[in-house]
């Protein structure tokens, strides 16, 4: 992905290229939110080694700048995007952190017009068709769906495939082993989000060994779904 520098800011064509690389190594992007900043580095490595490697950083949390600018540094072979951006001093502070992308929960005109400048590519969070039309007319293919459940699932997804035929999605919000496979078998379904492989409380307790051992089995079912496909 793309390294912050002084160059100009890529053309969308090349960072929905871009979008399509990271949302492919993925499949499953954990969105994480850091309570603690001993858990950065441990929680990042069992998920890598569970075959989760590309990790969307949440700003929710006090330690999300400081998590993603310890994750470029330590573990340069993970791919680190920021989400919860909401904001053009977010979306700066985040560029000056080092992420690689960009996730936003949802959509406004200014953010979506400030990240055309952006060095970095950014996946603009909808749950309406007229958000995506919002973000289709400044050249957005590539999207988040969120709160996905909580907005019609995997249904509605199908639906925007009419209208929205060259658009891609990155649902998250409720999904889980038990409706992942309908979000799997829709075409315009990039890859998913979630925070089911490491529970708040596995991670309170430091068990790693059981965050590496459910981010292998969604990996493992990932490809079971995708064998049945």
């Amino acid at each position: 992905m793309t390294d912050n520098d002084n160059s100009q800011p890529p053309r969308m064509a090349e960072k929905i290229v871009q979008i399509d690389q990271l949302c492919a190594r993925a499949r499953i992007m954990p969105v994480i939110t850091i309570a603690r900043e001993t858990d950065i580095l441990p929680l990042a490595d069992a998920l890598a080694e569970g075959g989760l490697s590309v990790l969307e950083i949440t700003l929710r949390s006090a330690h999300g700048l400081t998590a993603i600018r310890r994750l470029r540094k330590e573990r340069p072979e993970l791919c680190v995007g920021a989400g919860t951006v909401l904001d053009r001093t977010m979306l700066a502070a985040v560029e000056e952190a080092g992420a690689q992308f960009i996730v936003t929960p949802g959509s406004t005109t200014e953010l979506l017009e400030a990240a055309l400048h952006s060095p970095l590519p950014m996946l603009p969070g909808v749950s309406s068709a007229s958000e995506i039309m919002i973000g289709y007319a400044l050249g957005y293919r590539r999207f988040k769906f969120f709160p996905a459940e909580l907005c019609g699932g995997a249904a509605v997804l199908k639906a925007l495939g009419g209208p929205f035929g060259d658009v891609r999605f990155c649902p998250t919000g409720g999904i889980n082993p038990g409706n992942l496979h309908r979000y799997v078998a829709q075409p315009n379904v990039m890859c998913v989000g979630g925070t089911w492989m490491f529970d708040s409380a596995w991670v309170t307790a430091g068990d790693w060994t059981r965050i590496r051992q459910c981010s292998q089995e969604a990996v493992r079912l990932l490809d079971s779904l995708g064998e049945k496909g």
